[in-house]
């Protein structure tokens, strides 16, 4: 299991490393300069922090007073990955749409790419971080 400084280490590399990433493609991919991509990458960033904790409490809270448990079937996994991204996205959309004075469907566009985007970096960044900085029962074996 990771110890808490890994665990940080793991959170600020992917924060930065993916802002580093996803603003210059963001630009170049929806045709925006790259400071207002800027702008809603770290507003982005920000917001996915903290709905990550507000969500992960509504819906460990929620399992427990329905189910009695909060242990995750593969089910629940995707309905709870599924409901986070609506959430996220349902906070971003306005955002994105007043903050680049675009429409609505342009915007929920955006959001899906930058939602696609890090669906692929996660789960890529997560097998390298593991290669570079392996677990530490993995390392003793």
């Amino acid at each position: 299991m990771r110890r808490t400084a890994d665990r940080i280490r793991y959170a600020v590399s992917f924060e930065i490393i993916g802002l580093l990433l996803v603003v210059p493609l963001g630009a170049i991919a929806f045709h925006h300069p790259v400071d207002e991509i800027g702008v809603v990458a770290i507003v982005g960033a920000t917001a996915a922090t903290a709905w990550n904790y507000v969500y992960n409490l509504i819906f460990d809270r929620a399992m427990q007073h329905r189910l009695g448990h909060t242990a995750k079937t593969p089910a629940l996994r995707v309905l709870h990955a599924v409901l986070f991204e609506a959430g996220l996205l349902a906070l971003l959309l306005p955002f994105i749409a007043w903050w680049l004075g675009i429409g609505l469907v342009e915007a929920l566009v955006m959001d899906l790419g930058f939602a696609a985007f890090y669906l692929v970096y996660a789960f890529v960044f997560g097998w390298i971080y593991d290669l570079v900085f392996p677990i530490p029962a993995a390392r003793q074996a």
